[in-house]
């Protein structure tokens, strides 16, 4: 036991030579643009081109340190199929910023879908080389969702988050208001990790303590996500968890099923945590239908914008950024000028509606037919390929990038953490298409001359 705790301390901290000089892994850098997610930026105009925050710089800077890795001969090429993949998502993207109705406009937009969807991806696939650095990265993210989770479990007990009902108790982290999804992403992909993390410990030669420490961690971020009153978190979070444990264990889910809801009634019926707020928000999920809420309306008549906008250029889209200049010339009447937002920070705020909050209809909306087919088809090799070989790490891959996937029907990339979805993206792809040292990293542990 200790001496496998040893190795696997050893395994992140070993040289690699990408310029020369000794220099620890860079997925570490990976592992900073997770952490910096939690930095606070301060609120920001939503409405400005471009936003810089510290975890875009350090996937900036993993991507430099891969690119110097790649020109000196150091690193093994990226697997052809993953280039293939990533190359459609670029030309669908140029295609799209070349036709828009603004291409001076869509420009930024097109470097952000590089970033986000391609480059910083491409990175982790190289950078990530076997099951430590799977175990390194998937760690950040654990880390980063009890950091927000203790200071969002700290809003709701002390009444000092966001505006929720009138009353401030909703778990916005080190956000803010603003964004008032990004701590419930933080703390999902967190809870997936260490539950992801916990299963690969399972069997002989798993760490029993690493094992209690990731079911540890997963319990307790269960409550900052219960109280930041996300149905959609809450949702894409069922169902990636779901997907993890039947990929890992039939048994196992129903059992895990059982538990959570004891656990459910334990906390919410018995101790009250959250029980008011919790139980409304359950329950609206049944009405978005029959009788949705005026956010759930807004989204269905965003959808329907970004359809009338696909009418009109079916191709190549309008391009990456027009769907906010298009809005009020196809939205309904209707449809809201923007969603309210308020905490002791900012006061009360309206917060203008800019994208169609469905990452599907917003690709198709922005880059046409040719952008829906280069993500589906990256999405779906993605998704498959995970659930064939996912194993190990490679089941906390699975689960997180299955949340992406369905959180991707009711939300879209924008926000401070957008650049998790990049990192999730890479793991994903290192998962299902594994390069030339894949076995390392998808299947038994690798003791050999990285693990010495």
């Amino acid at each position: 036991m200790n001496r496998t705790v040893a190795v696997t301390l050893r395994l992140p901290l070993s040289a690699g030579r990408f310029t020369g000089i000794a220099a620890p892994r860079p997925s570490w850098l990976a592992v900073a643009t997770v952490l910096l997610v939690c930095v606070p930026t301060g609120e920001k105009d939503v409405t400005a081109a471009v936003h810089v925050t510290p975890a875009d710089l350090a996937s900036l800077a993993l991507v430099a340190l891969i690119a110097v890795g790649l020109l000196r001969g150091r690193l093994p090429r990226l697997d052809p199929a993953a280039g293939a993949l990533f190359g459609a998502v670029v030309l669908a993207a140029a295609v799209a910023t070349v036709h828009s109705v603004d291409p001076s406009a869509s420009l930024t937009g097109f470097v952000r879908l590089v970033q986000i969807f391609v480059l910083v991806p491409a990175a982790v696939v190289l950078a990530v080389r076997d099951r430590a650095d799977q175990r390194l990265v998937l760690g950040s993210f654990v880390l980063a969702a009890l950091i927000e989770g203790a200071v969002g479990a700290f809003q709701y007990l002390t009444r000092t988050g966001a505006s929720y009902t009138g009353q401030p108790i909703r778990a916005v982290g080190t956000f803010g208001a603003l964004d008032i999804m990004a701590m419930s992403g933080v703390v999902s992909f967190g809870l997936l990790a260490a539950l992801g993390l916990g299963l690969a410990e399972r069997g002989p030669g798993g760490s029993r303590p690493l094992r209690r420490a990731m079911w540890a961690s997963a319990a307790f971020l269960a409550f900052p996500l219960a109280v930041s009153f996300s149905r959609g978190s809450w949702i894409a979070t069922a169902v990636a968890a779901t997907v993890l444990l039947l990929r890992a264990d039939a048994r196992l889910a129903v059992r895990s099923v059982l538990v959570g809801g004891a656990a459910a009634v334990v906390l919410v019926g018995g101790l009250g945590l959250g029980a008011s707020g919790v139980t409304e928000r359950l329950s609206s999920i049944g009405s978005v239908s029959a009788a949705p809420d005026q956010s759930v309306s807004d989204r269905y008549d965003l959808w329907a914008t970004a359809g009338r906008i696909w009418q009109d250029h079916p191709v190549a889209g309008a391009g990456p950024k027009a769907f906010q200049q298009l809005r009020d010339s196809h939205a309904p009447l209707r449809l809201s000028s923007g969603s309210d937002a308020a905490d002791s920070t900012i006061g009360f705020q309206r917060e203008p509606l800019l994208s169609p909050h469905n990452m599907y209809f917003l690709v198709l909306s922005e880059q046409g037919l040719l952008g829906v087919l280069a993500y589906l088809a990256l999405f779906l090799t993605l998704l498959l390929g995970c659930l064939r070989r996912a194993a190990g790490p490679g089941l906390a891959a699975l689960a997180l990038f299955c949340w992406v996937l369905w959180d991707f029907l009711y939300a879209d990339i924008g926000g401070t953490t957008t650049v998790l979805t990049s990192v999730v993206l890479g793991l994903a792809a290192r998962t299902a298409l594994p390069g030339p040292d894949a076995r390392a990293a998808t299947g038994p542990d690798s003791r050999g001359a990285n693990g010495a």
